[in-house]
């Protein structure tokens, strides 16, 4: 009698089959990073200052540019970041009768002067050096007193995976994995271009959490369906080269955004791989193990011999897989639709649930947090999001070989660990020692991309199959919460202290390390299929073995003799 896994032993644990299917959904990471972090292009600060019709008349009068006309008439104040044009006032006076000159516009009047004249608020717009690229931020002038609107675009999409990971997550373990992520794309698509040509900022943070709803649930559901594709010692490769792709998806972003300006037609190129990946429904199965876990044999079967064919593999014998006790006690967790308080069903499961949510949340706020700080540290955003994204992808070899060696637990701790240590020395580095507090800042960012992309396996790793989809699905919804507070936590917090955020940030990360080291090891343990082999993962296996699922599977004429149960 065998497991499920020894179905993919037959059929081949990862032959041509599997390596075609991860091939393919691992392009699924790449759009997937462009809606996570797009924010940094799309919503874009630039270096702002409050526009004034007399200024603007001497200007061009004058040929000044930009940056005359603010050395002029624009006066120096104290930020967080030290001492910078004023950016939410200007001086109240009629630049027409202040004899200014178009000779030498610095030396007209000095900064001692212009401190001293009364100011008043921006009613006249803003004045932006961004020149030939358009932001949200620029085109609904989200700046000084609404600046927290620019929150909100990163808070709403937030929302969606918050919402959307929970429906999704719950909806591909009630009607399957392909289906879930065929009926998400198409509602990405159509959400995405609603996004592109909002007319308001209202509209477009409603089309926004729509977009977010399905992103998330979708990308989860393809991480599950390849990692239920591959046999045990194959679960970990893939689940990294996943998020690997993710990785490369940060490294072209900020190309595609130095060549696409306009955030519209930034926003659009995000929505199109989501209709590419319709075509997914001619080259790729439904999960054979949700399928059995759904007493649907007979398509199971069908798929299992299909990617045996395709293996050049040949199923030869009739193979029982494991399933649950018949007795009263077990009977609850039997049922084919699983449902969210079977999550803390079982002391385990409470356990699993609460540090993993825990973790994902930690992952979200301190991985956000770190990239979305480059928006607001002046200098280049596209070479410095480049150099960022290129210290992303050792991140994938480095798991690959830790958990190798020495598993899972201690190289995610460890990860969390360095992320947090990175963090807090980062904050107390002086602006001075630029090269190096840019070096260490890197390591933390190492560090949680390493933490972020080992939650997700660990995460399907811990759950049964009845549950493995919404237990990932729901967890990860602390992810979400991590999202919606991370632009609050680093913005707002940014204007006290620029380096208040990466305190708090160094904190979550130390934390989550020396939770993790409470969870179980999962180095080479197959998938639980059910609750029960949560709970008594050493339990004998001939007891666990009671009915057979791919019995069934084969023709009648083959299986006539259908009383042959374990016993």
């Amino acid at each position: 009698m065998t497991t499920f896994e020894d179905i993919l032993e037959e059929a081949g644990k990862f032959g041509r089959c599997q390596m075609r299917i991860v091939s393919i959904f691992c392009l699924v990471s790449v759009p997937f990073s462009f809606v996570y972090v797009g924010i940094v292009f799309q919503g874009f600060t630039p270096e702002h200052w409050c526009h004034d019709p007399g200024v603007s008349e001497i200007r061009e009068r004058c040929g000044w540019s930009l940056q005359d006309a603010r050395k002029a008439t624009v006066p120096l104040m104290n930020s967080s970041t030290g001492v910078t044009y004023s950016q939410c006032q200007k001086l109240d006076m009629d630049w027409n009768a202040t004899g200014l000159t178009c000779d030498n516009p610095e030396s007209e009047l000095t900064q001692a002067q212009l401190s001293t004249l009364p100011m008043t608020v921006c009613s006249d717009g803003w004045e932006y050096d961004y020149e030939g690229r358009q932001s949200f931020v620029t085109e609904f002038d989200l700046v000084c007193e609404d600046a927290w609107y620019v929150d909100m675009f990163q808070a709403a999409l937030g929302v969606g995976f918050l919402v959307g990971s929970i429906a999704i997550g719950y909806m591909a373990d009630k009607y399957g994995r392909m289906k879930s992520f065929l009926m998400t794309n198409f509602f990405i698509g159509v959400t995405g271009i609603l996004v592109a040509t909002s007319p308001n900022y209202i509209a477009l943070l409603v089309f926004r959490v729509l977009f977010g709803f399905g992103v998330k649930g979708g990308w989860m559901a393809g991480y599950v369906l390849i990692t239920e594709l591959v046999g045990v010692e194959y679960r970990r490769m893939v689940g990294v080269i996943y998020q690997m792709f993710f990785s490369l998806g940060i490294l072209i972003l900020p190309l595609l955004a130095y060549f696409i300006p306009n955030w519209r037609w930034l926003q659009v190129l995000f929505t199109i791989p989501y209709i590419c990946f319709l075509t997914y429904y001619w080259f790729i199965p439904e999960s054979p193990r949700w399928l059995l876990s759904q007493n649907k044999r007979n398509e199971a079967m069908e798929i299992t011999k299909a990617i045996a064919k395709e293996n050049k593999k040949t199923l030869s014998k009739i193979i029982e897989v494991q399933s649950l006790h018949s007795d009263d006690e077990h009977k609850i967790y039997s049922t084919s639709t699983a449902s969210f308080m079977d999550l803390f069903r079982t002391s385990k499961l409470r356990k699993f649930t609460f540090i993993l949510s825990f973790n994902w949340f930690t992952s979200a706020v301190v991985y956000q947090g770190l990239i979305m700080r480059l928006g607001i540290l002046g200098g280049n955003v596209y070479v410095d999001f480049l150099i960022s994204g290129i210290v992303e992808l050792p991140a994938a070899f480095l798991i690959l070989i830790t958990i190798e060696r020495i598993g899972r637990r201690l190289p995610f701790a460890t990860a969390n660990f360095v992320a947090g240590a990175a963090c807090l020395i980062t904050a107390f580095i002086p602006n001075s020692m630029f090269w190096l507090k840019s070096a260490v800042a890197c390591v933390g960012r190492l560090g949680i991309t390493m933490a972020f992309e080992m939650v997700v396996f660990v995460n399907t790793e811990l759950y049964p199959t009845v549950i493995r989809n919404l237990g990932v699905s729901a967890c990860s919804t602390l992810c979400d919460i991590g999202g919606i507070v991370a632009p609050f936590l680093l913005y707002r917090l940014a204007v006290i202290w620029l380096e208040l955020p990466l305190i708090i940030f160094g904190a979550l990360a130390f934390v989550a390390g020396g939770l993790v080291l409470l969870l179980p090891e999962t180095k080479g343990v197959p998938l639980p299929e059910t609750i029960d082999d949560i709970e008594c993962p050493n339990r004998n296996k001939e007891n666990q073995l009671k009915s057979q699922q791919l019995e069934n599977l084969l023709p009648s004429d083959v299986t006539s003799n259908k009383e042959v149960t374990a016993v």
